[in-house]
């Protein structure tokens, strides 16, 4: 049993957890997750991203979205309360070293996965710039923690009602077009999203790296739903991922695999949106 140590929520159906794990705080890398289930050995299982770990208290901490019947299980949970089961760190460490200028990308949710990375890349010695966007103010999250890590902070909200209204793309395109451009792109949000990063960068030859975690199931490359082609190979992103080159990937296969069980997905008492989560799927 995993002891929650604290619970808050960050924006509507949003939620941060710190949970008691000695050994995964002591052992994770940015860019790795757990997998977790909330109830007894034949609960659902879910892999979610370590958005950030203590090792002095030996706690990590996870960020996740209710859009599921685990999640929304997770969410009713408080202090105190206990998971049943827990494992990790799992999936490949994000490669780090001082690059010079990192673009980190966040969209939505996707915030909670880079934070871990951003973190690595400033004590690595990188200039960093983070581009933070959200549909409206009040979806944003961990703008004070980007912003005391960052050496720029640009923020984008789709109805400007913070920051620049415009899409993440936007600014990203202005970076690129400066001279030098960035050294490197870190991409995480819903596929579209990191689609559409991937393709602004292509032009200027930016390294692009994008987390794939929005097709993870399973967590351990068993059931074969995580799979994606990069670079015309298949490859599963729970255990070659999930970063990837994205201008290897073919988003336009993995967007349309995400919606393969949309009507099943409608009609389920879980209302569960596969294409709504970072760092997890149900």
């Amino acid at each position: 049993m995993t002891r929650i140590l604290s619970k808050e929520r960050l924006s509507e159906g949003v939620y941060r957890m710190v949970l008691e794990s000695p050994l995964i705080a002591e052992e994770r890398r940015a860019g790795q997750f757990i997998i977790l289930s909330v109830n007894d050995e034949y609960g659902e299982r879910i892999p979610l991203t370590i958005a950030d770990a203590d090792p002095s208290t030996g706690s990590i901490t996870i960020i996740f979205q209710v859009v599921g019947q685990t999640t929304r299980l997770l969410s009713g949970l408080s202090e105190g309360d206990s998971i049943a089961n827990l494992v990790g760190p799992l999936g490949r460490p994000t490669h780090i070293e001082d690059f010079g200028h990192a673009v980190c990308v966040c969209g939505g949710i996707g915030a909670a996965p880079m934070h871990p990375i951003v973190q690595a890349l400033k004590v690595a010695g990188n200039k960093i710039t983070v581009v933070l966007g959200a549909r409206t103010s009040e979806l944003l999250i961990l703008e004070s923690e980007m912003s005391s890590l960052a050496d720029e902070l640009i923020v984008c909200t789709d109805d400007g009602s913070k920051g620049r209204k415009a899409l993440v793309t936007e600014p990203l395109k202005e970076l690129c077009e400066k001279t030098p451009s960035p050294e490197i792109v870190f991409a995480i949000g819903p596929p579209l999203m990191m689609k559409f990063c991937s393709e602004t960068t292509r032009p200027y030859g930016v390294r692009t790296v994008v987390s794939l975690n929005t097709i993870m199931v399973d967590g351990t490359g068993m059931c074969g739903g995580c799979r994606v082609t990069v670079g015309n190979e298949t490859k599963f992103v729970c255990v070659d991922g999930p970063e990837f080159d994205g201008h290897l990937v073919d988003f336009d296969n993995m967007i349309s695999r995400l919606g393969t069980y949309k009507n099943q997905e409608e009609h389920s008492d879980s209302k569960c949106r596969l294409d709504a989560v970072i760092g997890g799927a149900e």
